[in-house]
């Protein structure tokens, strides 16, 4: 693969989660299991990922979830937290197959319990599925 393509294909996962130049970005869950292509995209359109430690108010929250990582619910509420209120949670977990595969029924269950909806999911790279979630509030105002 040439270096072109391989932008090309940086470019399109950030035009994937949406991300824009000078978006704040807070990274949650991060491991050394994570997908490296993925964040390199959004670190490239955005700059620098910020930890959950920020103070910031953020535009998208990247939350790497694993089967075994403790209550899904109580997590996404902590993203919630700082991101802004037209922000966006991308729940992240492995791929069906993969190791720590969460199943959809316990993301269908959980982003309402913490006050979220997801409207989209998409291919977040090799082992990797990005669930785009936002408050309920967000969604109900664009009608």
């Amino acid at each position: 693969m040439n270096a072109t393509a391989g932008q090309a294909e940086g470019r399109s996962l950030a035009d994937r989660f949406g991300i824009e130049p000078g978006m704040v970005v807070m990274e949650m869950g991060y491991d050394d299991d994570v997908d490296e292509d993925l964040r390199d995209a959004l670190i490239d359109r955005c700059g620098e990922l910020v930890d959950e430690d920020t103070d910031e108010v953020v535009d998208v929250v990247l939350l790497w979830w694993r089967d075994g990582d403790g209550d899904l619910v109580d997590t996404l509420v902590d993203a919630l937290g700082p991101l802004a209120d037209s922000g966006v949670v991308w729940l992240v977990t492995p791929k069906a197959g993969r190791p720590g595969h969460v199943e959809p029924s316990e993301v269908n269950e959980s982003a309402p319990t913490a006050g979220l909806q997801q409207t989209s999911t998409v291919n977040a790279g090799k082992d990797w599925t990005g669930a785009r979630l936002v408050a309920r509030r967000a969604a109900s105002s664009r009608r």
